[in-house]
């Protein structure tokens, strides 16, 4: 699989390109930032087609780039935990309205669930549901690539916040360690902001655990 990381916006939101092989054209997207000019120059220097995009989860910064990847690229499709749709189109939810812009986007196009897969533009992914940060965050896992996209769930030496409505430590927690922590050991960890660790990293050396 080949993955490009582009780091976007004011919030440094990482997002991913996936796609099957160098050469490939069609791509998926995981994520798309808040602000997605620098994401759609990529794909249009690059003549790549993002088939679709999965959304961790609905917080500002992670889903606002849909609207200008919609206007762009009309038949991408967009992906996103049913417990965690509803913040595309609710600015409170989002945490939009705390900034003061109030942002919402047209509803999503395939609602996601714990072991659901994700098979677009050659590349297969499992949806590993871990509340906490958000009710539907997830994270994205390939054991055939020894992968895993964390959202903002596992950070190297980090975790995602739970101060957020409808935020929970104790879920967190939990579901990082019954889900993410019995991952093999060198499953490379491909985060929502921040650099690339590794399982055994987080397992070693991560200051919540």
């Amino acid at each position: 699989m080949k993955i490009d990381r582009l780091i976007l916006g004011a919030y440094e939101t990482n997002c991913y390109v996936l796609r099957s092989s160098e050469a490939a054209k069609d791509c998926l997207l995981v994520d798309a930032g808040l602000g997605a000019g620098k994401l759609i120059k990529f794909l249009q220097e690059h003549k790549l087609n993002p088939v679709a995009v999965v959304l961790t989860h609905g917080h500002i910064d992670h889903i606002e780039g849909v609207a200008a990847l919609r206007a762009e690229f009309p038949d991408i499709k967009v992906h996103i935990h049913k417990l965690d749709a509803e913040m595309l189109t609710e600015p409170q939810t989002n945490l939009s309205a705390m900034t003061g812009v109030s942002f919402s986007i047209e509803p999503t196009d395939f609602s996601l669930e714990e072991q659901s897969v994700i098979a677009q533009a050659g590349v297969k992914l499992s949806v590993l549901h871990i509340p906490g940060h958000t009710p539907g965050g997830i994270c994205l896992y390939s054991r055939d690539e020894a992968i895993v996209f964390t959202d903002d769930t596992l950070f190297a030496d980090s975790i995602g916040r739970t101060d957020f409505p409808n935020g929970s430590m104790e879920q967190l927690l939990k579901s990082i360690r019954e889900k993410l922590f019995t991952l093999p050991d060198d499953t490379k960890v491909y985060p929502g902001h921040g650099p690339i660790t590794t399982i055994a990293e987080e397992k070693a050396h991560n200051p919540f655990f």
